[in-house]
């Protein structure tokens, strides 16, 4: 049974420069949710260790981790967290697990926004000044760009029924030709998230 005073998780989910960020924050803007991307805890770790470092991956999780509980706890309204998912791979199914057990455990909602959009758009958008300003590590683009087809390539990025048997929980927009704002609104509607504040102008 879900509890309506518990923060509600909304997982902004999609293949790289889908615009997940962008959206998440205009989520955040109309409802009062905290937008936590990716990247808030992987650029300061990338200043001390490789990505694929032990470190890394231990302080990265570890951090998301605590982050997710502390919000689950609070008196937030809602938390809403980016990532990129391998619908291939179980370990990123059981790591976004992890990231919701907090949430579960409250009886909170875990809701899943999946954006999806063509690659040219997507390399276009991977330049964008907002992108680069939050994400240091994306701005040597020849490789941020090879990064994107390379994963596209080697990877599942978007679901195909895997989320079946959770329709009232996954919203998948194809946002090749929306507007974060468009894409926002049909996320609020869709999963009756509340807006308690409008868009600021």
């Amino acid at each position: 049974m879900s509890d309506s005073t518990a923060p509600t998780l909304l997982f902004v989910i999609g293949p790289a420069a889908v615009g997940k960020m962008t959206v998440g924050g205009a989520i955040a803007e109309r409802t009062g949710f905290k937008l936590f991307h990716n990247h808030l805890t992987i650029e300061p770790l990338l200043r001390l260790f490789p990505y694929e470092s032990p470190q890394f991956q231990r302080l990265n999780h570890g951090f998301r981790e605590q982050i997710f509980a502390e919000a689950a706890a609070s008196d937030l309204p809602g938390l809403v967290f980016t990532l990129v998912w391998d619908f291939d791979d179980p370990a990123d199914a059981a790591l976004v697990e992890r990231y919701a057990a907090p949430f579960r455990d409250r009886g909170s909602r875990v809701l899943f926004l999946e954006l999806s959009a063509d690659q040219g758009v997507r390399l276009q958008r991977n330049a964008g000044e907002s992108r680069l300003a939050e994400k240091a590590s994306k701005r040597d683009l020849q490789w941020s760009d090879a990064n994107l087809t390379g994963m596209d390539a080697r990877y599942r990025l978007n679901s195909v029924d895997d989320f079946a048997h959770i329709p009232e929980a996954h919203l998948l927009i194809d946002n090749t030709h929306l507007e974060p704002d468009e894409v926002a609104v049909r996320a609020i509607e869709y999963f009756g998230l509340g807006a308690v504040s409008p868009a600021s102008g």
